[in-house]
Parts: structure tokens; sequence; C-alpha cells
């Protein structure tokens, strides 16, 4: 509990140099193309147009029932689940890695270790926010337009923040003393990708299936985010049973997370 406090306190204090550091680093990634920043937005675009194009176009996929009686195209199915996706494999990719690529740096500043797969993680947000913009204005193109019920967005965009970081403080620690770890990761969600509700809808399978797939707390997330867009209902609290599940479980993945921090930070210039 000590360590998950320190950590707590170190990302409050630094607030300000995470937000500066991950617009910075954002920029700086971008500054030698000519499109800029816009290949960060445009680079996850390209990837749902082609699960689109294969899933939604060529194999011709049923409207998906979201609730009984409401069906929608897949396309924005689709559309609703990926925009999550996108937000959460790239977060966790470059959090995995955001200490050992700047271990030199990290040598050289003083600011605590904790704050850096933060840093990561906001670089993605600015982007996963354009993204999801860009979702919204679709979907009101489209006849989905906003409720009272999509302000439950903000509660699952935070959710799906705490779930990352507390994964990245994992992985970055993991990853720092082993680096097949990163690469170990990397695999493991193309795999998490076929066994979200992302490209398919799990109630095609039989029980006790579904029941064990929405262990995966990217369910939880995926749902929510489909509900605020498509204006079902209040996802985390009429499913208030999954809601005190997921949160257990970031619960228990972050306090992990801080105390193999803590415990090995010291010892990660070594690993230069």
């Amino acid at each position: 509990m000590k360590a998950a406090i320190t950590v707590i306190k170190e990302q409050i204090n630094h607030f300000y140099l995470i937000r500066r550091l991950s617009l910075y680093e954002l920029k700086s990634q971008n500054k030698s193309n000519y499109l800029g920043m816009i290949w960060e937005f445009l680079n996850p675009l390209i990837q749902v147009l082609i699960y689109w194009f294969v899933f939604g176009s060529i194999r011709q996929r049923a409207d998906i029932e979201i609730a009984p009686g409401i069906e929608v195209p897949f396309s924005y199915w689709l559309f609703g689940g990926f925009v999550l996706w996108t937000f959460f494999y790239q977060s966790t990719i470059q959090g995995s890695k955001s200490i050992y690529t700047r271990l030199r740096m990290l040598s050289k500043m003083n600011f605590p270790m904790s704050v850096i797969p933060n840093i990561a993680l906001f670089s993605q947000f600015y982007i996963h926010l354009v993204i999801l913009g860009i979702v919204v204005i679709i979907f009101q193109f489209a006849g989905y337009f906003l409720s009272i019920y999509f302000l439950q967005i903000f509660y699952f965009i935070f959710a799906a923040f705490c779930l990352m970081f507390s994964i990245s403080l994992i992985t970055s620690t993991l990853s720092t003393i082993i680096r097949d770890i990163h690469m170990f990761l990397n695999a493991t969600l193309r795999m998490v990708l076929y066994l979200s509700p992302i490209l398919w809808q799990v109630t095609i399978l039989e029980e006790p299936l579904p029941t064990l797939m929405k262990l995966n707390p990217l369910y939880y997330l995926i749902e929510g985010y489909r509900s605020a867009l498509f204006g079902l209902d209040w996802y985390f609290i009429e499913h208030w049973q999954y809601s005190l599940y997921f949160w257990g479980l970031v619960i228990v993945l972050f306090l992990f997370g801080s105390v193999i921090h803590v415990k090995f930070r010291r010892h990660f210039i070594d690993y230069l």
C-alpha cells in the first residue's frame, strides 16, 4: 500500500511535467514527417477501414443486435469498439518500453521514474481524443445522435487510463529487466484483439465461453464505449457487478505494479 501511495503522489506532484513532456514527445516523434502528427491519426483510421472492408464489405457481415430489437450496421459497431482498442494497444505497447528506452535521459534528470509510463500514455491520449471526436461526428451523420448516456464516455476514458497505467507499471518494470517481455506483450496483444468483442460478438458462443470472455477487462470498456456512443443505457450502473470486478482487478494490478516498480527502479540505471 505504501508503494501505491508513493506512485500516486508522484503522478499528482508531476502532473504538469507529464503533460508538457507528453506533448513534446508527440511532436518530436513526427517532426521529420511531411504530414507530421497527421500520421498518428491516419494509421488507426486506415486500420479500421481495412477491417471494415474485410469483415463488413467482402464478407457482408449482417447487422449487429446491440440490444433487444435494436440492430446497427457492422461498420458502426466496429468503430465503437475499435476506437478504444487503438488507444489501449498503442498505450500499452508504448508504456511497456517507456522506461528502458529513456534510461540514458533518466540518468541525467531528476524526476520519479513512475511518471515515464504516464508520459507515454498521455501522448496516446491526445490522439485518442481526436479519433474519438471523428467517430462521434461520423455517428452524427449516420443518425446515432448524442444522448445523455454519452456522458459516461468520460468515466470509461478514466477507467481505461487506470487500467493501462496499472499494466504499464508492471510491463515497463519487467521490460527493463527482461527485454523479451516487450516482444512477448506485442504478440499477446495481437491475440487479445481476437479475444475481445471488437471484430465479433461473444454472444455467438455457448456458455461458459461468454462468461469466461468477460474476465477480459477490455470487454467492460468496449461495451461501455458502445453504450455511450449508441446511447443504450448507463452501462456501468446496469452492470454494477461487472464494474466492481473491473475496479477490483485494476486495484490489484496497480498495487502489484507499484510494489515491483518501487522495488526495482533504483536498479534501472544498472541495465544501461
